[in-house]
């Protein structure tokens, strides 16, 4: 162990969230361990600000929750005590042990294996010296005391901070089949914090990336957000491409890369995720429904396409089969809600509708919830495919959803439509109550 004493390090507490220190402090003061730990540690340690705080200690879920009157237990694999200040929450994990040592003493409930090596239930808990060593990455496994203001460091995490290295923590393929999902991290913190992944830890990723779809696709549909909603997503992308992990997370979208990735699906989903990222980095909201119908845009209209030649149907009913088709593969590799999977539909049906601007159309499509969304996708099409026509028709929906309307007369304006504050009332509901002729009726 490496203690670096607060003389030597520039984490502060002004920079610690008051809530974190307040669950620091009253742990310390019931007697217990209790220390900063995780990504907070690391991004003070940059120089950066976490954007959130995450606690260990000795206590147990149990106790925790008789000293804090605002907590709540959560996770069955991995039993953790959420202490909820109003909207911020700070995470509280009784330090981990090492299931070999618990299992020899026939404590096999807390601690249970799949055939493949993934642990499905891990309660084991023990020391500090324990706890570091069943983190995953040595970035990651760095202590703030609060005690002492002190940084502990048991796996050399700090020397991988300063030098740029990604390492995991032990025996890398045992870490990864005990949970895949730790190879998503290894990529996402790379991309994130532009470092290089150490030759040991990156290795067995290409061979082991399959064991994703051992993942429930309702955790890898909340690890994608992470992944491409997080203001890195392009960076992180080319690296999920680099070592075969993009594959399990998007079967649909890596069937069709070319061997130049300069098809049209491949330049979408470089330039939405570049997008992505710029709004996340300009404070602005991002919404996934908007992501995944950028994303998997071009393999459903050739799906449309496919099923209008092979069956008969229209257009527009081989549109919306093909739409069922294209997401329903989709949800098989992540569980993307229903919530979201409507709004997709909605923003690719509008994608029909927005060539057909005439007379009132335009104007009931401009009603529509998701018309601005509908109509960056087709910006980002137009871009993307340097096509004239929707060069064309993107401006023209651009210049209509931004300017007055003109008068009902003139007749170079394709939608001829006066202002919507013109339009004809609607008669009165007639009242169902009688009529009084006049005030004295009695």
């Amino acid at each position: 162990m490496t203690i670096i004493p607060r003389e030597s390090h520039i984490i502060s507490r002004k920079d610690i969230s008051e809530n974190a220190l307040k669950v620091l402090y009253r742990l310390n003061k019931a007697g217990y361990e209790a220390y900063l730990v995780g990504g907070g540690v690391r991004d003070l340690l940059l120089g950066q600000k976490p954007k959130d705080f995450d606690v260990t200690t000795n206590a147990t879920p149990e106790q925790m929750r008789k000293l804090f009157r605002n907590c709540r237990l959560v996770g069955r694999r991995f039993r953790l005590a959420h202490v909820m200040f109003g909207p911020e929450v700070i995470e509280v994990a009784t330090f981990r042990g090492h299931h070999q040592v618990e299992e020899n003493n026939d404590d096999r409930n807390n601690s249970q294996r799949a055939q493949s090596g993934m642990l499905l239930r891990d309660n084991i808990f023990g020391t500090i010296e324990d706890d570091a060593q069943r983190r995953d990455l040595t970035i990651n496994s760095l202590y703030y005391s609060v005690a002492d203001f002190s940084v502990r460091d048991y796996v050399g995490g700090l020397r991988d901070l300063q030098e740029g290295i990604i390492r995991l923590i032990g025996d890398p393929e045992t870490r990864y089949r005990e949970d895949p999902v730790r190879m998503l991290r290894v990529a996402r913190f790379a991309a994130k914090l532009n470092m290089r992944i150490a030759p040991e830890t990156a290795e067995p990723i290409p061979r082991l990336a399959s064991l994703l779809r051992d993942i429930p696709p309702a955790r890898l549909f909340e690890e994608s957000l992470k992944l491409l909603q997080a203001g890195y997503g392009y960076s992180t992308y080319l690296k999920l491409c680099e070592y075969q992990l993009f594959q399990p997370l998007f079967p649909t979208l890596a069937r069709n890369f070319t061997e130049n990735a300069d098809s049209m699906m491949e330049r979408m989903l470089a330039q939405v995720l570049k997008n992505t990222d710029n709004r996340i980095q300009n404070d602005m909201r991002v919404n996934p429904a908007f992501l995944f119908a950028a994303m998997f845009w071009y393999p459903q209209l050739e799906a449309a396409e496919r099923i209008a030649q092979e069956s008969g149907l229209t257009y527009f009913e081989a549109f919306a089969m093909a739409m069922n088709d294209t997401l329903d593969e989709a949800c098989r590799a992540l569980a993307i809600p229903k919530r979201i999977t409507s709004l997709i539909r909605d923003i690719w049906l509008l994608q029909l509708r927005m060539s057909r601007r005439h007379g009132k159309r335009a104007w009931k499509l401009m009603e529509h919830p998701k018309f601005r969304a509908a109509y960056d996708l087709l910006a980002l099409r137009a871009d993307v495919e340097n096509n004239p026509e929707l060069l064309r028709l993107s401006k023209w929906w651009g210049e209509f959803g931004g300017c007055a309307a003109p008068a009902e007369n003139d007749a170079q304006h394709p939608w001829r439509r006066s202002s919507p504050r013109h339009r004809s009332r609607r008669p009165r509901r007639r009242s169902s109550a009688p009529r009084r002729d006049n005030q004295n009726a009695s």
